[in-house]
């Protein structure tokens, strides 16, 4: 009786064992905010129309624009910099924006609300990549090309230049001798700017990711 008794209390104890619940560490998954999901939707969805749209408007490669929007703000069109430059494309009203509002008929320059807008701000901002890549024509090769683009987005298109020669044509002549990787390295060996393979290599690897 007694070893039968035994048996018994043992088997109940297992049993309630079984039934408790194990404890076991949870991961603990922080749900996207509304504001951080907009961000990351934003190149497909509410600004994709009108990067689309600017792009076929100027002729520019559509990728590019949105790489240069998510280095330059990761897509939130409320960025002020520290230097005064405005919105997704952080355009500064007198140099940038004052170039844009040239190249399409207009006198002044943006206000700081109109760049915050983001259709005028990606408007205005696809209009100086055109002026860019027309101050750039001749460059033949076309990743070269956008590299050039990409430098002279973030410091002007002179620097870029007189980085090779103080000759625009010659240049141009020099940059075409070049692959894409021989100008990579020149502009980080090159150029006076310091932030300007940095800035590169962030705009070659969001194009790459988004292509």
């Amino acid at each position: 009786m007694k070893l039968n008794s035994l048996f018994l209390i043992a088997g109940l104890l297992l049993a309630g064992c079984a039934k408790q619940p194990i404890d076991r560490p949870v991961a603990l998954v922080t749900p996207p905010q509304p504001q951080q999901m907009l961000l990351e939707e934003a190149p497909k969805g509410i600004y994709g129309g009108y990067i689309h749209d600017s792009a076929s408007i100027y002729g520019v490669d559509e990728t590019l624009v949105k790489a240069i929007i998510q280095v330059e703000s990761g897509y939130n069109p409320s960025v002020v910099s520290k230097s005064n430059a405005v919105g997704l494309m952080q355009l500064k009203a007198s140099t940038a924006g004052r170039d844009a509002y040239r190249l399409k008929g207009r006198y002044g320059q943006p206000s700081v609300r109109d760049l915050k807008d983001p259709a005028t701000n990606i408007d205005l901002g696809t209009a100086y990549i055109s002026i860019l890549q027309r101050q750039l024509s001749g460059i033949k090769n076309q990743e070269t090309l956008r590299y050039a683009i990409a430098v002279a987005y973030v410091n002007g298109a002179g620097a870029l230049l007189r980085s090779f020669s103080s000759d625009r044509d010659y240049a141009i002549t020099k940059i075409n001798q070049l692959t894409p990787e021989q100008f990579s390295r020149h502009i980080q060996e090159k150029h006076p700017q310091p932030q300007a393979p940095r800035y590169l290599w962030k705009v070659k690897n969001a194009y790459l990711a988004m292509r």
